[in-house]
């Protein structure tokens, strides 16, 4: 097996590390504080105008036809400078990847071009409610049927970029009485539609630049347009679309970790005590060792959920596996890091305690471990069947 980028996946990467170092990480600790929402939106402006929010969607759309090989690794440089600016890049993406796989060929012209070029600063995923989280098939926002649209009315959960998206997916019932799960539709929403109000900021434990809000339609009337792919489907599509943003979300979290261990093997081998580098100590050596190799062992897992959905191939089971390990591995590796600069560590001067924050919440959306367990179980035990 061949494990060397391309020469495109290459530039790409390099193009993302750059853009990280010189732009986005210097914002991270200011993002983290409140401060900084217009810098933060100029980055997103800059990446989209690189060709970062549209990896994966076609050229003639605006994007740029990179794959998710190349979308794996811009959102890990992107997430090792600053995990609130990974995360927009990462749903941003997967957003545009939805309106291509299933939208019209109108919806398509009218909003991935601008997604893709950042006159949307960003794209906003609708599915979680108070009462719908890892089980979205019990969610109880409602499209019904009125003249030749829709009105939609409900609240949405959680909604990563909805201050400032410039579109919203929304999946809603259509069909109360079919069974659970099987009569929800999927909706696109332009945002400043009349009926959609944008709720209070969540005051986070990490994430900090990263908006989330709560979403509110109230008669909010649609055209029958709006509503994308086939009537009563939506909860298949939500599933299916779910594994690919499962490979960003394990990127963003390969990203903080790595972010973290650089800091802490450039610390230990600063570091004194009794008398010499505590990087020279069998025990440090042994934590570093570890995380190190969980580290790369992520990597390898991303790379092959991606490798496969680039190839047209199965690749849920892959992508649960990546995002299960490397979310979990995340919070080992910023842990340990933290473990390694002792108090300092500890402080907010240090941007352990910041990156250790930012990866506690990877293990949770786009899908808990819990359900990543589930999901590998019985993907593995249907191959067994």
């Amino acid at each position: 097996m061949d494990f060397d980028l391309s020469e495109e996946q290459s530039l790409i990467r390099d193009t993302a590390r750059r853009i990280a170092g010189d732009r986005v990480a210097p914002l991270a600790a200011m993002l983290d504080r409140g401060e900084g929402r217009e810098a933060f939106l100029e980055n997103l402006k800059l990446l989209a105008e690189n060709g970062f929010m549209g990896l994966n969607v076609r050229a003639d759309y605006g994007g740029t036809e990179a794959g998710a090989v190349s979308f794996a690794l811009s959102v890990e440089e992107i997430g090792a400078a600053c995990a609130s600016t990974g995360v927009t890049l990462s749903v941003t993406n997967m957003v545009g990847e939805v309106i291509q796989a299933i939208g019209s060929e109108e919806q398509r012209r009218a909003h991935l071009p601008k997604l893709c070029d950042g006159s949307y600063p960003a794209g906003a995923f609708c599915l979680t409610e108070a009462g719908a989280g890892s089980d979205p098939s019990a969610m109880t926002a409602r499209a019904e049927r009125s003249g030749n649209g829709w009105v939609l009315n409900g609240s949405k959960l959680y909604i990563s970029s909805a201050e400032y998206a410039g579109v919203f997916i929304v999946w809603a019932v259509t069909d109360k009485a079919a069974p659970r799960g099987k009569g929800i539709s999927c909706f696109l929403v332009p945002a400043g539609t009349p009926g959609m109000t944008i709720g209070r900021r969540e005051d986070k434990m990490g994430q900090h630049g990263s908006a989330t809000n709560e979403v509110h339609f109230e008669d909010c009337r649609l055209p029958a347009d709006a509503m994308m792919g086939t009537e009563n489907d939506g909860f298949r599509i939500a599933v299916s679309e779910l594994a690919g943003g499962r490979i960003g979300i394990a990127s963003l979290a390969l990203g903080i970790a790595r972010a973290a261990m650089a800091a802490a093997k450039a610390y230990v081998v600063e570091r004194q005590q009794f008398g010499r580098k505590i990087a020279d100590m069998q025990g440090v050596q042994w934590m570093i060792a570890d995380r190190e190799t969980e580290l790369e062992a992520a990597r390898l897992l991303i790379l092959q959920a991606a490798f496969l959905k680039d190839a047209g191939r199965p690749f849920a089971k892959a992508a649960s596996m990546a995002k299960l390990y490397s979310t979990e591995a995340a919070q080992r590796a910023t842990y340990t890091a933290l473990q390694l600069f002792g108090g300092a560590g500890y402080l907010k001067d240090n941007p352990l305690e910041r990156l250790a924050r930012d990866a506690r919440i990877t293990t949770i959306y786009e899908g808990t471990s819990e359900i990543q367990r589930l999901i590998i179980a019985r993907e593995v035990m249907r191959e067994v069947g």
